[in-house]
């Protein structure tokens, strides 16, 4: 298995921000913060079983992780710069979001959004999800219906000109209920990507008939659900080559007349989740004859949290998908699989369940990627304004480091309020970068709150270790600051730079085109599994270059509520060549390419046979 081996709480009733961490915390504050969270962890185990992470030997890494790609990206290079082109390209999309006296919670959640070749014509095409009305009061166990066109998800395909058109009829798409998350995947293997849409009080399976119109088969699957579900992500949890599906729910809610903040006319305000109980995922196996098996219990994954956010990767390199969940004001969960068809919940004790000061936060979107060149997949979990976006670095050996002081992310974050996020090398450098939706969930603007914000970009400044935050000058000021949410990923234009686009809570969507002048090389690969599932998801790909080796893995989850099915993308720097390109593939198989050229998008299918695991 040589691929692997060769490597050495409180918050108060109403949502606003606050945590027990002081803002104004430094970086020479970190030695007491690191001990602060290490007492917490001693307490807990006190109680509870040792999980075998910090005693076990260290796990089989990549080889030559510890060299990474270190070279990447010079100083002088170009920061990401982007253009909105929503008019431009013809999106004229709405999220409606109603609002209320009551102040329902729901209001303030958004939706997400999906990039993916729905035809197969090598164009990516959107999809939108869509909210429903709310009466003012709704009744309690009422489930909201979409009344009409303005309520509908949508569908638009990219024509040849680079523009869209609205397809959503044509293509079976409207939706249904109070849409929040989707999720895209070909679960059955038969190449063409399907659509898994959430809402609040149950979600819709549309299977993709490759004549571009979709069929409701949710009844069919046993995928209905009930419950608030958020995020969903298609992964192949057992490795059988299908694709198995986890449905976030945020908590046990109903449309209750609660009452939170100061009680006097014009002050109500949207209660914290820590008004409300916390709701069980669903955990679906694919059976494979189109029908799937709740399965969250049996195999480990039946803890109660307050999901939104979901992100994948083999994070201890034992060959085997773990699982990150973003919890709202709670710890967050790391599930680590176990290699026997189970998964165990060890975020405390691997370091990522709190921040540096021990504290829990607002967890929203969070992602799993290699954003130092080390080999390793790292964490980030965004959150509220007043609370600095956790980066967990890993260690390596079953453990992270919160790195969030040490990276410089605590103050160029803590201003605002993360959703969707995505690392992603935008400037082509060789470095992972990081573009965040922002936007606050507050009703009532508080001092040096503002809740339209703008999206932004923080730039990866490579072996420092450290970040640069781009607004203005990566053009976002260029459309008006809103509560931004959901967002996805690909190129557009076919030009290897990754574009955006983005939703927002009762505003119009934004597709972000990136023009990053002086832009580095860049590689896409798009993989096609023959005994792995068809989309490769879980496959970790690995690029050697002069200047260093760089990994990353393909997931369709994205974030907060969204989903990207595009190609692993990586950018080169200033490197012309690829020396070899290394995937293993979630069957174990080894597969190695060489001579391939940069500046493309390139297909490679899983081989019948290859290296064993």
């Amino acid at each position: 298995m040589r691929f692997l081996a060769g490597l050495p709480l409180w918050r108060s009733p109403e949502r606003q921000n606050v945590s027990r961490r002081f803002v104004q915390r430094t970086k020479e504050q970190a030695p007491y913060v690191i001990d602060r969270r290490s007492a917490l962890i001693f307490l807990f185990s006190a109680f509870v079983p040792v999980v075998p992470i910090w005693g076990q030997k260290t796990t089989p890494q990549m080889p030559g992780a510890e060299t990474g790609a270190k070279s990447f990206g010079a100083p002088e290079a170009t920061a990401a710069k982007f253009t909105d082109v929503t008019a431009a390209l013809g999106l004229d999309f709405r999220n409606l979001a109603s609002h209320t006296s009551k102040k329902y919670l729901i209001e303030t959640m958004g939706s997400g959004a999906a990039l993916f070749d729905y035809d197969n014509d090598g164009r990516l095409d959107l999809f939108l999800v869509n909210g429903a009305p709310l009466s003012d009061p709704t009744p309690k166990g009422r489930i909201p219906q979409k009344t009409g066109p303005q309520y509908w998800n949508r569908l638009y395909r990219q024509k040849r000109d680079g523009t869209f058109e609205d397809v959503t009829e044509e293509a079976g798409l409207q939706g249904w209920g109070y849409g929040m998350g989707v999720a895209v995947g070909d679960y059955d293997n038969d190449g063409n990507a399907d659509l898994f849409v959430t809402a609040y009080g149950g979600n819709r399976l549309y299977h993709n008939n490759g004549d571009g119109t979709f069929t409701d088969v949710t009844a069919k699957a046993g995928l209905n659900g009930s419950g608030w579900s958020t995020s969903a992500a298609w992964a192949d949890l057992d490795n059988d080559g299908l694709l198995d599906l986890i449905v976030l729910r945020y908590m046990e809610w109903d449309f209750d007349d609660l009452w939170c903040g100061p009680p006097k006319e014009g002050f109500r305000s949207y209660c914290s989740p820590n008004h409300f109980r916390p709701a069980t995922p669903l955990v679906y196996h694919n059976d494979g004859d189109g029908h799937f098996t709740e399965v969250s219990k049996k195999i480990g994954l039946s803890k109660a949290g307050k999901g939104l956010g979901i992100a994948f990767a083999d994070y201890d390199r034992d060959g085997r998908l773990d699982i990150c969940v973003a919890n709202d004001s709670m710890f967050e969960f790391l599930y680590r699989n176990k290699g026997d068809g189970t998964f165990e919940e060890v975020g405390l004790m691997a370091g990522v369940a709190v921040d540096g000061d021990g504290a829990t936060y607002a967890g929203m979107g969070v992602d799993f990627a290699d954003y130092d060149n080390d080999g390793l997949p790292d964490l980030l979990i965004t959150d509220l304004g007043n609370q600095a976006y956790a980066l967990y670095k890993n260690n390596g050996d079953g453990s992270f480091t919160y790195a969030t002081y040490t990276s410089g992310l605590a103050d160029i974050t803590r201003p605002h309020s993360g959703w969707g996020f995505r690392f992603m090398d935008f400037d082509n450098d060789g470095w992972k970068d990081i573009f965040v939706t922002r936007g606050h969930v507050e009703s009532i603007t508080k001092p040096g709150t503002n809740i339209d914000q703008l999206n932004t970009v923080f730039r990866n400044l490579g072996a420092s270790g450290q970040w640069q935050a781009l607004t203005n000058e990566a053009g976002f000021n260029a459309a008006p600051p809103a509560r931004h949410r959901g967002c996805a990923f690909g190129d557009f234009d076919g030009d290897g730079r990754v574009d955006v686009v983005v939703t927002a809570l009762g505003k119009e969507a934004e597709i972000w085109v990136n023009r990053t002048e002086g832009a580095g090389h860049w590689l896409d690969i798009a993989l096609e599994g023959t005994k792995s599932n068809r989309d490769g998801i879980g496959a970790i790909v690995k690029i050697v270059t002069r200047a260093g080796m760089q990994f990353n893995h393909m997931t369709t989850s994205v974030g907060y509520a969204s989903s990207s099915h595009g190609p692993v993308h990586f950018g080169l720097g200033a490197e012309d060549k690829v020396k070899q390109i290394e995937i293993r593939w979630p069957s174990g198989r080894i597969q190695r390419v060489s001579g391939l050229a940069p500046g493309r998008y390139h297909d490679i299918t899983e081989p019948s046979g290859g290296e064993a695991p």
